[in-house]
């Protein structure tokens, strides 16, 4: 899915991209909002005009990123169907897809330190991205009892959690660090394992 585009003279999004950028060769903390407006062609006063800082700036490009990234998870939710199953694994390797493609959203979103209720906006699209993988997560349940079910808050946020350490550790080339296995295999078995230690899914035979 393509970054929402913009045409010349469309300062704002210019500056969202070039903060993009920055954020993916220095890191969200390691660039200032001259060196955004430089990259983007423009004066330092510029950004002003759009943003109210470097804080502002990068929770714009985080909520881009949570509108692919809530995009990308229904996509693969939907694909799945209608495999309880199927939709809860794609939404994994959505997770994985996403942050390979689209790093400098990913750290936008995940490593900025940028709430996501910076703006009303941006804390409905990160749940509308949570809900995803919560509504994959209940259907994987419904042959429990519902008073035994697991909530699918919990297994949502477990595979969230899951999905976000093979990335940090595995996905991303940091230095000094190699997968054992290729992290799509590393996250599968690591689902695996959790659903059948929840019994949400029957052990291997």
């Amino acid at each position: 899915m393509p970054k929402r585009g913009y045409h010349h003279g469309n300062l704002a999004q210019a500056l969202v991209d070039a903060a993009l950028t920055l954020i993916e060769q220095k890191g969200p903390t390691g660039f200032t909002l001259s060196e955004a407006a430089k990259q983007a062609g423009v004066t330092p006063a510029a950004v002003y005009r759009h943003f109210s800082g470097r804080e502002d700036l990068i929770a714009e490009a985080a909520l881009q990123g949570y509108e692919i990234f809530a995009d990308l998870m229904q996509y693969a939710y939907d694909s799945g169907q209608p495999s309880a199953l199927a939709s809860f694994e794609a939404t994994g390797r959505a997770y994985l897809a996403f942050a390979r493609k689209y790093p400098g959203h990913y750290i936008a979103m995940f490593e900025s330190g940028v709430s996501v209720n910076h703006s009303p906006e941006l804390a409905a699209v990160s749940a509308r991205a949570r809900g995803v993988q919560e509504r994959a997560a209940a259907g994987l349940s419904q042959h429990i009892p519902t008073a035994k079910r697991p909530p699918a808050a919990m297994v949502s946020a477990h595979i969230w959690a899951l999905s976000h350490g093979v990335v940090e550790l595995y996905a991303r080339n940091s230095p000094g660090t190699q997968s054992p296995y290729p992290p799509e295999d590393l996250l599968e078995s690591g689902i695996g394992i959790y659903l059948r230690g929840l019994g949400l899914l029957p052990p291997d035979k």
